[in-house]
């Protein structure tokens, strides 16, 4: 046999080689993890997160679902009313945490549209290069427009429901995604281990899946925390202005009848309790996502 033919008895005792990306990527989330537990900030957000999710899951058994009305109209915070009552006499306790279930419903459902459409578009435009001058046009086409006037529009055309919110808030922050994803594919595509795994297969699919999609994760994990945050405060907005779903609970809503019915300036309560709500799910979520990145950086495992 001569040097240059293949002995496959040579090569029968040799074990297949682990995957490296799949490999890499576990030891680098056990490190960030590490680091993570350190950052008290992170911490603290991901409990306050824990803690909303919690009340929206557990609303039928925290408080009964607010009534039409009541008899005890804008009564302050007591031990009766721990967070008052509005001008029809209903709980603002109860609304509240009726509205957690509603605000993280469409933070949740619309960060998911957003981040599997926008991590499409930015992959399938990294990887193939004739798309990716075009989808960068559309990118930038729409990041340069006016998005709350055209939420305002479109959930006003369509009508106020909570499917409207979730598709108009979807809608407008896909780019955002796509662009941050984007930037990380375009890195990963040129690699070697990339270019390697062309030579094994020519399928884009398998490609996309088993190694740019894993390799840009951490990223999407950032995007979904900040889409999550916008579309709770993109939400919120459209509420106050009537146009949410005027049959479900928000934070929006109990801020939009305040205005409505005139108490906003005189019953605190009514803004303050669902302002807090809000404040504490987009600041945790924003914590997040910095103390995430900080966990990230190989600078800081290295401590």
């Amino acid at each position: 046999m001569t040097s240059l033919e293949f002995d496959p008895a040579a090569t029968a005792g040799m074990s297949t080689p682990s995957e490296p990306v799949a490999t890499e990527s576990g030891r680098a989330g056990l490190a960030t993890w590490r680091v993570f537990r350190r950052e008290p900030l992170g911490i603290a957000s991901l409990v306050i997160l824990a803690l909303l999710i919690v009340v929206a899951i557990a609303a039928p058994l925290l408080a009964p679902y607010p009534a039409s009305y009541g008899s005890d109209v804008l009564k302050p915070p007591s031990l009766q009313y721990v967070f008052g009552t509005d001008s029809l006499g209903r709980d603002v306790l109860g609304e509240v945490i009726w509205g957690t279930q509603q605000s993280l419903l469409v933070a949740i459902a619309a960060s998911v549209i957003a981040i599997a459409f926008g991590t499409l578009v930015a992959v399938l435009g990294a990887y193939f290069k004739k798309l990716d001058g075009f989808i960068s046009v559309i990118v930038d086409l729409t990041l340069s427009l006016p998005v709350l006037p055209l939420m305002i529009l479109v959930a006003a055309l369509v009508g106020p429901s909570t499917a409207t919110i979730i598709a108009v808030v979807a809608a407008f922050s896909w780019p955002e995604v796509t662009r941050l994803v984007r930037s990380q594919a375009l890195t990963i595509v040129n690699l070697p281990y990339v270019d390697a795994a062309r030579l094994m297969t020519t399928s884009p699919l398998w490609i996309i899946s088993r190694h740019i999609v894993p390799a840009v994760t951490p990223v999407i994990v950032v995007s979904v925390v900040v889409t999550a945050s916008r579309a709770v405060l993109s939400a919120a907005g459209l509420a106050f202005l009537g146009l949410g779903d005027p049959t479900t609970w928000s934070w929006g809503r109990i801020l939009y009848e305040a205005q409505q019915s005139g108490a906003m300036s005189s019953a605190w309560w009514l803004t303050l309790f669902p302002s807090i709500a809000i404040l504490l799910l987009v600041l945790s979520a924003t914590l997040l996502s910095i103390a995430y990145n900080d966990a990230r950086n190989p600078r800081n495992r290295a401590r």
